[in-house]
């Protein structure tokens, strides 16, 4: 079975990469194919996080046991087979290439292929340019404070709705007729 896996980044807009791999291939045969098909070096510390709907994490694949000390299972790269964790269409990943600043590819899976095996993973699409491996930790925390700031100027008297009361929006049905003063 091949899977069709789709990736975006949150940082660059036109950013989008495509990879059928084969399901019985590993999470390393999946990093070796993001990294070729973005141009980063595959040396690096990475993880793979299998997400619920709302991208939040839920299992981590790592490339490297790193030495936890706790009770929790550790599951690396070069020994998960794709398809024991990833079974269905619509199922989200997280690829975090950047440690240091959290930065990540948000990826779904997007199309089951059955009756067909690969023997390479393929990049079928690739779209815009990848976002830079590394980023200035600086230049990081600039670029985010903009953004925030930006956001917050955004926040206009529109956002807030109208000053104006209007007796006919305010439904009263089911309410006590008693004040906060009477009550209390």
């Amino acid at each position: 079975m091949i899977y069709n896996f789709r990736l975006v980044s949150d940082e660059v807009d036109n950013f989008k990469r495509e990879i059928k791999i084969d399901a019985d291939m590993t999470f390393l045969d999946l990093k070796n194919a993001i990294c070729d098909a973005v141009g980063y070096d595959k040396n690096q510390m990475c993880s793979f996080f299998l997400c619920d709907n709302s991208w939040e994490k839920e299992r981590e694949i790592t490339l490297e046991d790193m030495g936890s000390d706790s009770d929790q299972d550790v599951w690396l790269m070069d020994e998960t087979i794709i398809s024991d964790y990833v079974e269905d269409e619509g199922q989200r990943l997280m690829f975090t290439f950047d440690y240091l600043t959290d930065r990540s590819f948000f990826i779904e899976m997007k199309e089951m292929i059955t009756g067909k095996n690969l023997k390479d993973p393929v990049c079928t699409l690739a779209l815009g340019q990848a976002p830079a491996q590394f980023i200035d930790i600086d230049e990081y925390e600039a670029k985010m404070e903009a953004k925030a700031a930006a956001s917050v100027e955004d926040l206009d008297e529109e956002f807030y709705g109208s000053d104006e009361f209007n007796e006919d929006e305010f439904d009263a049905e089911g309410f006590d007729e008693m004040t906060f003063d009477e009550k209390y």
